[in-house]
């Protein structure tokens, strides 16, 4: 009779709709009440809004049902602290409901709630379902340990970032610092050689003016002694001195007039003219230009390049960051690929007695995809070697010591010469469709260099 008494209690807080304990109930003008979205679904498409239990049309919007909401909350909560008893009946919870995923007693397991439902005891659902919980957590935790991997390489990357940025910093204020000091030394060089032509053109002028004041100064004594004829009043006297007077007038008028300087004046062209252009031209000698720059952040990290990046040697291994631009074998690409036009560098290779240098795509030397087209040199012997192809030995005469290397992308033409001797080394011939890297590879602690090339400046002519 208890248990009776005690579903009749619990049917109170359920939805006559769902069976399931109200969610934001709602009442109508009848008195009945149901969960709102059920409610909501009932009316849907019907043309009048009736009450699922009496029928009676309902003419005025439902209102929250606040008494049963707050019911129904307390009712959920003391079920969640209900510790191994069935709040609905006080039973033990002896089954589980494999259909709803929620313990059930015995009589749960006949209410109208649990009709066709599956039921486990406790401590079999309990292992079945940890089971199944652990093949589901296996990809989260896998997921978790790649997310903990990827989250390390991030922070090491952004501790990197600012290791690359002090470098880049440092090495730019050396660049220009060298450039300021050329310049400032070029300024007062230029000035100096100003300042000289002003002293010298000022001493030449001071000397014409002190020579002309001499000149005036006596030709002012010739003026006053004929001026002081012309105020005479004795008649006698003024004739017989006129004579002499008149000859030196005429002779200090015969006298020539002074020639205009030539060059007098400062050389303004010389010292302004093309100024920026000259001191550009003039900054060849401390300015060098490479036509392939080594990208550091391909470089294995067994590779140490130069500050210029110009150089790449062996060297003990570095703590970088993994990235996935990052070659997977002791090599280095160039900064910057190819896909049309000609192109060739030379690279020293000195003494150096384990190398490769060619081109290769993208890919290649990071996870061995894509292809490549080197030449090395190993054990005394100077090979060939392409993706897909046998290495070929080549018929090498005397030790090579600087390698021209020349891509023609269009023509699918790589060639290698000896430098030194305009010997040729060999050509691969391909149909080239990717972008291709200058690459290179060393085995050895001694560098290889890419060389700079001599700037030229050409003046345009009609």
């Amino acid at each position: 009779m208890a248990s009776n008494s005690t579903q009749e209690e619990e049917e109170e807080f359920h939805c006559a709709v769902c069976h399931e304990i109200y969610k934001d109930p709602v009442i109508l003008s009848c008195s009945h009440s149901f969960c709102k979205c059920c409610l909501q679904e009932w009316w849907t498409g019907k043309p009048t809004k009736e009450c699922p239990v009496c029928r009676t049309c309902s003419k005025e919007e439902p209102i929250t049902n606040l008494v049963l909401k707050n019911l129904c909350e307390r009712r959920s909560a003391l079920s969640e602290r209900s510790d191994g008893v069935c709040v609905a009946h006080g039973q033990k919870l002896r089954l589980f409901c494999m259909e709803d995923k929620v313990p059930t007693c015995l009589v749960c397991r006949d209410s109208k709630k649990h009709n066709n439902h599956r039921f486990r005891p406790i401590d079999e659902a309990t292992l079945e379902l940890k089971v199944e919980l652990q093949k589901l957590l296996n990809p989260l935790q896998e997921k978790m340990k790649v997310l903990d991997k990827v989250e390390t390489d991030w922070y090491k990357r952004e501790k990197h970032i600012k290791v690359q940025a002090q470098h880049i910093e440092k090495q730019m204020k050396e660049q220009f610092k060298k450039l300021h000091h050329f310049l400032q030394r070029k300024e007062d060089s230029m000035l100096l050689a100003m300042r000289k032509e002003e002293a010298q053109k000022s001493q030449v002028m001071k000397g014409h003016i002190k020579w002309m004041s001499k000149i005036k100064a006596k030709l002012l004594v010739k003026i006053r002694a004929a001026e002081d004829q012309l105020k005479v009043n004795d008649d006698i006297s003024f004739l017989q001195n006129y004579k002499a007077t008149v000859e030196n007038v005429q002779l200090t008028v015969k006298l020539p007039n002074p020639r205009p300087v030539h060059g007098a004046l400062m050389d303004v062209a010389q010292h302004l003219g093309n100024l920026t252009y000259r001191v550009w031209a003039k900054m060849q000698n401390i300015i060098s230009w490479t036509p392939v720059i080594l990208d550091p952040n391909t470089a294995h990290d067994r590779l140490s390049l130069s500050e210029d990046l110009t150089c790449v040697k062996l060297c003990l291994p570095q703590q970088l960051p993994d990235k996935p631009e990052r070659c997977g074998n002791l090599y280095v690409q160039g900064s910057d690929g190819f896909k049309s036009g000609t192109h060739s560098w030379e690279v020293e290779v000195g003494d150096h007695s384990s190398w490769k240098l060619g081109v290769s795509e993208e890919g290649y030397p990071r996870k061995l995809q894509g292809r490549c087209w080197l030449i090395g040199f190993r054990d005394g012997n100077y090979k060939a070697s392409s993706t897909g192809a046998v290495s070929t030995k080549l018929s090498v005469k005397q030790k090579v010591q600087r390698i021209r290397v020349q891509l023609d992308w269009l023509k699918g033409m790589l060639s290698f010469f000896d430098l030194d001797s305009n010997t040729h080394l060999h050509t691969f011939r391909h149909t080239f469709t990717d972008v291709v890297f200058p690459t290179f590879g060393t085995y050895m602690s001694l560098p290889l260099k890419v060389l700079p090339r001599k700037l030229s400046i050409h003046e345009a002519s009609e």
